[in-house]
């Protein structure tokens, strides 16, 4: 199994799948060779929007389809997957404009870290809407009681934003595998 394939499984992707305008014969020897779980062969652009229609229809609600490509013929396709990510460095304009993620070079381990980088950024942004909430929170409280004054107030306010940018920054600094 490939390592990337490996590493996406082990992030808790249930199904790797392949959709591929190649020959059975080569997009089952690739597949082989990757370790991923499915491949569907021959496919013209239409059928490939077809079958990501299919898989989102058997998926559960819970999770999300992801779809890597870089043709123009994967444009449709990345456009209607739950997240489109292409491949930019040789990518076609048409892929590129499709998607919400481009990776600017075609190192398929890229697709690795992209997710590390959502998931940190995505827990980051939690934890500061979190923090900066309860603290609004307990100063609301605090001014309606009489303990806080106006001062104190924006004080807090511009403290928890400093606060929320510096942990902010922590996703500059997210492991890259």
């Amino acid at each position: 199994m490939d390592n990337r394939i490996k590493k996406l499984k082990e992030m808790g992707m249930e199904k790797i799948v392949m959709l591929t305008g190649d020959s059975k014969l080569i997009g089952e020897k690739v597949a082989r060779q990757l370790g991923i779980d499915n491949v569907y062969s021959e496919l013209l652009p239409s059928e490939k929007v077809d079958k990501i229609e299919e898989l989102l229809n058997k998926s559960p609600k819970s999770g999300n389809l992801i779809f890597v490509g870089d043709g123009i013929n994967d444009a449709p396709v990345l456009a209607r997957a739950d997240i489109g990510m292409a491949m930019g460095a040789l990518g076609s304009d048409a892929a590129i404009e499709a998607a919400d993620i481009v990776i600017m070079t075609d190192e398929p381990s890229k697709v690795v870290t992209a997710i590390n980088i959502a998931k940190r950024t995505l827990l980051i942004a939690k934890q500061n809407i979190v923090f900066a909430l309860g603290v609004k929170l307990i100063v609301l409280i605090m001014g309606a009681l009489g303990y806080a004054t106006m001062w104190e107030a924006v004080f807090a306010d511009v403290g928890v934003s400093v606060i929320a940018i510096l942990n902010a920054m922590r996703a500059l600094n997210t492991k890259k595998y």
